[in-house]
């Protein structure tokens, strides 16, 4: 019950907390580092009052309302609920016959996300520990299904505004930085299509194999989404695996312009998603979707004599076994982190808070828009956009140092996160709104915060 009563009152005061730790962790680190105890030297009120005053405050404060910095995580309540079920029950889901009941219900919420991005009764989906994981098992099943063992001069394809982990997947997957093919991108950040249509053909024409293609919808630089619907006419005429990395953009699917914005994502060969972010859930929730379940299996599975029967069904995804469809043997039961808040307040819940998130994004755009002196230099294509401050007189060698003392004083008030990339070169200042707990009260102190800071710029 402390443990519970804490979990309360931090959770009620997520508003109140400072929105990121500015430290750099020294102290709080030196104050866990320790030999491993021989006996219990500690009871486990004291061990609570360390990690909830000491611990937890060292760190970015991800779930509350003032997160707009990477992609926020809401951390659903329901979830903790979940896990706490999950760790306390300790079956194990790796085989369906292990446990029947709670392996359908991982296999249900995967059912789920097929039909939302509108993939046939064919595919089927895992649940992941994230997006890197998920890309990393749709690079193997791509590379699989598309080369083979012979996979030296398979060529990827994927934009300048990719996530980092499109490489190092890439490379985890056996492929060599040869192969690994970065598209140029337009004017709003998204892969630039007659560039990758003149690299495909130059790469056929040395003898290369081109075998993937992987679009974003919903970059973590500027939140932009590839044009999906010519990607995947383009890999269809290629005969290239056409992957979506919607890790971040994926479940604004739900939502009416989610839909046309991501036009095209159901002709894809496989999804990535992440709940953790665009359902608000906690961290360690991702999803790989596959349009035909066959291909999963086959990139994934092997057997042994001390494992037992496996599932054969002609079922579509109905009663599989996980280890046959992913990396992982060993894994926790993680459907019920988003079976149980569907359960208790339905998809139009999600689906009201992630069309809010749309609104707050272009509300605060089209404010900061009318600023003297600021430089959006990237529109919200869902619910990010960068910007930068730029005075007239101001030189263009001294904006990112400007921009960079601005996002610093404005980081020291405290209320909200915010976090800065570079475009083209330029120091440029994130807004990202995803988290449930976040409204139109907070983006507005955002603005005045921002508001407040100029004055004191010198440039």
């Amino acid at each position: 019950m402390a443990l519970s009563s804490r979990l309360v009152a931090h959770i009620a005061s997520l508003g109140e907390q400072p929105a990121g730790y500015l430290g750099d962790g020294r102290e709080v680190a030196q104050l866990i580092k320790a030999p491993m105890p021989e006996e219990g030297e500690r009871d486990f009120e004291s061990i609570l009052t360390f990690l909830f005053d000491d611990v937890v405050p060292t760190s970015f404060n991800a779930a509350g309302p003032g997160y707009l910095g990477y992609i926020p995580g809401g951390g659903l309540p329901h979830t903790a609920l979940a896990d706490a079920f999950s760790a306390g029950v300790n079956r194990y889901v790796g085989v369906w016959a292990a446990a029947p009941g709670l392996a359908q219900i991982e296999i249900e919420v995967a059912d789920w996300f097929c039909r939302m991005v509108g993939y046939p009764m064919s595919s089927c989906g895992i649940l992941t520990s994230g997006g890197s994981l998920s890309n990393l098992s749709a690079i193997v099943v791509a590379r699989e299904e598309k080369l083979g063992e012979d996979f030296a001069d398979g060529m990827v394809y994927f934009s300048g505004e990719a996530h980092y982990c499109v490489r190092k997947s890439a490379r985890i997957a056996g492929l060599r930085e040869s192969s690994l093919s970065q598209v140029a991108v337009d004017g709003e950040y998204r892969m630039d299509l007659d560039d990758l249509e003149e690299r495909i053909a130059a790469d056929r024409a040395r003898g290369k194999k081109p075998f993937l293609l992987v679009g974003s919808a919903g970059t973590t630089n500027t939140g932009a989404v590839d044009d999906l619907l010519r990607l995947s006419e383009i890999a269809k005429r290629e005969n290239l695996w056409f992957h979506v990395d919607a890790a971040y953009g994926g479940f604004f699917q739900l939502t009416e312009r989610g839909q046309s914005q991501l036009r095209g994502i159901e002709n894809s060969d496989s999804v990535t998603l992440d709940p953790h972010k665009g359902l608000f859930t906690s961290y360690g929730t991702g999803a790989l979707l596959v349009r035909e379940a066959e291909h999963l299996r086959q990139a994934h599975s092997e057997r042994s004599d001390y494992m037992p029967p496996y599932q054969e069904t002609d079922d579509g995804p109905l009663r599989f076994d996980f280890c046959e469809y992913g990396p992982e043997l060993s894994r926790g039961f993680r459907g019920l982190r988003v079976w149980l808040p569907f359960q208790l307040h339905g998809a139009r819940a999600f689906r009201e808070q992630l069309d809010e998130k749309l609104d707050l994004a272009q509300y605060a755009f089209e404010e900061l828009s009318q600023w003297p002196d600021l430089e959006i230099l990237a529109e919200p294509q869902l619910s990010t956009f960068a910007f930068r401050y730029h005075p007239a007189d101001c030189a263009e060698d001294r904006l990112n140092a400007l921009n960079e003392a601005w996002l610093s004083k404005i980081m020291s008030r405290q209320r909200v996160f915010l976090t800065s990339t570079l475009l083209q070169g330029r120091f440029a200042i994130r807004i990202c709104v995803l988290s449930f707990r976040t409204h139109r009260d907070r983006i507005d102190e955002c603005l005045t915060i921002l508001k407040e800071e100029l004055p004191d710029l010198d440039c």
